[in-house]
């Protein structure tokens, strides 16, 4: 493919001058506005810091300044980055890899707008005619006979009254949900103990605390007997009283049984950002079942019945979207009017591009939290395919992620899509297949964090190759296949299995072995492994749930690596742990072991400064006076791994578990990391590989890791081959679901599900070696791998 000629004039180009974001060091390059940039390098070279943190974090902070100070106090304050000049930014569009929140009410349909209009349609078409598009919507509550009554007073003519008797979709009893919460009551108290001996099992529900106060002098009940002798009706007071107004000391409270004040205190929450020990006891205490009016669709009754052809709007969100989209297209043709015409129009071009775009195989009513960071990253670009806008800046974090080779060509032309309508393309990348379309080029390195920064390289892709660049070296580099397999050990037997989209799949997963999934996107590799591998099978799975934490959580923190430093600190001191954490005793007094002070302005940006007292230390000044091995407990922190791993294995300054965890870190590749870094500053691949790094050492036959070449470099992919080799050399079984052509060429033996996605997929179309798949070549792994390999 030619590339246009790049520009020679000033105004074509974006100019970076002294960026100094995260690690990059200074550095100064002019990016060719309209044209496709891909920046490679190293996980952890600079490239988000370059990409993101520097060009569309200063574009995005532009644009907010155009608006009123009135509107940028409702915005998020955003820092100028570190660099000296920035010229020639335009609108900056980001589409990267995070995950989508996982909201409850949140699906495919919601974040896309396709649901909304397949509302309208539903209010215009189906019969019987039940209201407005909100009608349709489990989101919008439904009204009551007397809530009804009250709405309708602004209602002037019979008809608008029939409307808005039904203003919303949702089903009453889970209230949009599609499922009930069933609570195990022993899992909340011990009906053996008074309130006055805290019989709570409940998060922050301990005896002495505010909660159990307003329960035990509510005066519904007694505080001082057992719970179990409570009278009937004292105990549904207990558990399901109505809030009711209460006085305690003298001040009004409101006193609500124990049922309805967990359910909206902790049960209404995403359960994902809860706080581990709360999310074990919700998952201890709680069983969800589908409710039993609406059988999961969310929807109350009108709009269940409510239907065009025969479809109701729950049976038309459940299609698969290519089924809808064949379905939308067959109403196009008997209805042309001039009020449905056009809407029909922009659904079936909104559902075309969930179909160009690989991802015609999930469903609208698909939860948005469900879906893996490729398939996030793609829902997000639905917006844009069809969007007029030009001359814009788009960004893309890896937009390949959990693409199969075959998907990857449908990718590249929608990047060059978008370059063709005159806009700017700025893709990070570390696949060979993207990084081929380039019209420009730029590597950092040479290697990453302290050891990286600085740019490599920057030109065409003929001159990358040339280049002597670990990128260059690494670009044409192919694996081979396997000479010699591992006989297995036994076997994980999956009989019948039918989770999401397989179809009753009947497979053998070996022990002993290093075992690869594959398959497009969508095949059903993840249900298979994920949803279809028995619970006792005793598995440590690392998958694609998101790590979340604070600018105050870092390696340390997460892997708990920082509690052995504390008590080594502690013990060569005399003195108690506690003072060597920043969020506890050890705390510098004035930014509270943040490290930095928070000014507000009001309506105008947040400013961020550096503590003056403990200069970015983050600890007290007499913390830091205690030493261990020659350094303060911050300095420590300021550690790269490698460097954390020296200090606490040599033997004077010997931490065993420090060491081991360490070790563990620098086995996965983050060896370059410095273990007080906040996790706010990590990639996407480097944080899947912190959590890799956290179950190394749990014992544990068999590991399942999903996309582990995630965010990783051409070069760093032969590591991750030897960490699995050592793996399964220990006696472990490793079950890898991976599009990677170098790690499919390096399994003992694959499991290749398709032939295609959705409801074409679901059944394995391949089992045996990579050697027997390439000879095969009859899936589209097996001829992807043999073009991979040169067979």
């Amino acid at each position: 493919m030619s590339s246009p000629a790049h520009p020679a004039d000033s105004h074509d180009v974006i100019r970076v001058r002294g960026a100094r974001e995260n690690n990059l060091r200074d550095i100064s390059l002019d990016l060719p506005k309209r044209r496709l940039t891909v920046f490679t390098g190293v996980s952890g070279s600079g490239k988000s810091s370059l990409v993101f943190s520097t060009i569309a974090a200063e574009s995005q902070r532009m644009i907010n300044e155009t608006y009123s100070s009135f509107l940028q106090g409702f915005m998020p304050s955003l820092a100028r980055p570190d660099v000296d000049e920035l010229q020639g930014l335009t609108t900056a569009i980001i589409v990267d890899q995070e995950r989508m929140g996982a909201n409850v009410r949140s699906t495919v349909g919601t974040v896309t707008d396709a649901s909304a209009h397949l509302r309208t349609l539903f209010s215009k078409l189906a019969e019987p005619h039940v209201g407005g598009p909100g009608a349709y919507s489990f989101n919008v509550p439904s009204v009551t006979a007397a809530g009804a009554m009250t709405v309708q007073r602004g209602a002037k003519t019979i008809a608008e009254k029939a409307t808005y008797s039904r203003v919303g979709g949702m089903c009453p009893r889970c209230e949009g949900m599609g499922e009930i919460s069933d609570v195990d009551l022993a899992e909340l108290y011990d009906e053996e103990l008074s309130l006055d001996e805290g019989p709570f099992t409940i998060p922050n529900y301990a005896a002495g605390g505010w909660y159990v106060k307003i329960f035990s002098r509510s005066g519904f009940f007694p505080s001082d007997k057992p719970i179990r002798s409570f009278t009937k009706r004292q105990l549904h007071d207990f558990l399901y009283k109505e809030p009711t107004k209460i006085s305690i000391d003298g001040m009004n409270m409101t006193y609500e049984g124990l049922i309805p004040k967990i359910q909206k205190s902790i049960l209404s929450k995403d359960r994902d950002a809860m706080q581990p020990h709360v999310r074990a006891f919700v998952d201890r205490a709680v069983k969800f079942v589908v409710c039993p009016e609406c059988e999961g669709t969310r929807l109350a009754e009108h709009a269940r019945t409510s239907r065009i052809d025969g479809l109701s709007i729950a049976d038309a969100t459940s299609l698969q979207i290519t089924e809808l989209a064949e379905w939308v297209e067959s109403l196009r043709s008997s209805h042309t009017g001039p009020t449905v015409a056009p809407l029909l129009a922009n659904l079936s071009d909104l559902l075309g591009s969930f179909v160009r775009i690989g991802l015609g195989y999930l469903a609208l009513d698909r939860p948005s939290g469900t879906l893996s960071g490729g398939e996030s990253q793609r829902t997000r670009m639905i917006r844009h395919l069809g969007s007029a806008l030009t001359d814009v800046t788009y960004v893309f974090d890896e937009p390949t992620i959990g693409l199969h080779p075959h998907d990857i060509a449908t990718m590249n032309s929608l990047l060059l899509d978008l370059r063709d309508k005159g806009n700017t393309v700025l893709v990070v990348e570390h696949k060979p297949e993207t990084i081929a379309i380039a019209d420009h080029v730029v590597d950092l390195g040479p290697r990453a964090g302290a050891l990286g920064g600085t740019v490599q390289y920057q030109g065409d892709l003929a001159g990358l190759r040339a280049s002597a660049t670990l990128t260059g070296v690494h670009l044409d580099r192919r694996a081979s296949l396997k000479e010699s397999v591992r006989e297995p050990r036994g076997a994980i037997e999956i009989r019948g299995a039918h989770h999401h989209n397989l179809q009753d799949v009947d497979v053998d997963i070996p022990l002993g072995v290093l075992t690869v999934i594959t398959g497009v996107a969508g095949s059903g590799k993840s249900s298979l492994v994920h949803g279809s591998l028995p619970k006792d099978a005793g598995a440590v799975v690392v998958d694609q749930t998101a790590i979340r934490g604070s600018r105050r959580s870092n390696p340390a923190t997460y892997t708990g690596l920082l509690e052995p430093i504390r008590k080594a600190f502690a013990k060569a001191n005399g003195v108690k742990p506690a003072l060597f954490s920043n969020n506890s005793e050890g705390a510098c007094p004035v930014c509270k072991g943040a490290g930095v002070i928070y000014t507000e302005l009001g309506f105008m940006e947040t400013v961020e400064t550096l503590c003056e007292e403990c200069e970015g230390r983050r600890f007290r000044a007499d913390v830091l006076e205690h030493t261990f091995g020659g350094r303060d407990i911050a300095e420590v922190l300021a550690l790269s791994v490698a460097e954390a791993r020296e200090l606490f294995s040599a033997e004077e300054t010997k931490v065993p578990a420090a060491a081991r965890m360490l070790g563990h870190l620098d086995e996965v590749g983050l060896g370059y990391l410095t273990i007080g870094q906040p996790l706010t500053t990590l990639s996407g691949g480097e944080r899947q590989r912190l959590k890799l790094a956290t179950h190394l050492g749990e014992k544990g036959g068999i590991y399942v890791l999903d996309e582990p070449t995630t965010g990783l470099h051409l070069a760093d992919v032969d590591q991750l081959l030897g960490l699995l080799d050592r793996l399964v050399d220990s006696g472990r079984s490793v079950i890898v679901i991976e599009h990677h052509q170098a790690v499919m060429a390096h399994a003992d033996h694959l499991i290749d599900l398709g032939p295609g996605a959705g409801a074409d997929g679901g059944r394995i179309v391949f089992e045996g070696s990579p050697a027997e798949l390439v000879a095969d070549a009859s899936t589209l792994t097996g001829k992807h791998l043999r073009e991979y390999v040169g067979a």
